[in-house]
């Protein structure tokens, strides 16, 4: 499952729930390509198909919803925690 946090700049901004014992991030789609972004501190992991200017979008989305973006992790991340686990 890869809930959604934000549409937004034609990039579709969510986390899979698998990924929830890793370092809080962000998994970004758009029409021309993906990334990683961490929360801790704001930072691209990869991107492919971006160009330099959308991910420097992407970061600014980012660091204005890092906030809300960490709180949805911790949300999620003690609601399944302990099904991960199985």
């Amino acid at each position: 499952m890869s809930p959604t946090l934000l549409i937004q700049d034609g990039f579709r901004f969510s986390f899979y729930l698998s990924d929830l014992k890793e370092p809080p991030h962000v998994h970004v789609h758009g029409s021309s390509g993906f990334a990683k972004v961490w929360l801790q501190p704001v930072k691209v992991e990869y991107a492919k198909g971006l160009t330099q200017a959308e991910r420097q979008r992407i970061l600014k989305v980012v660091r204005h919803h890092r906030s809300a973006f960490l709180k949805a992790w911790a949300a999620y991340s003690r609601k399944e925690g302990p099904e991960l686990d199985r």
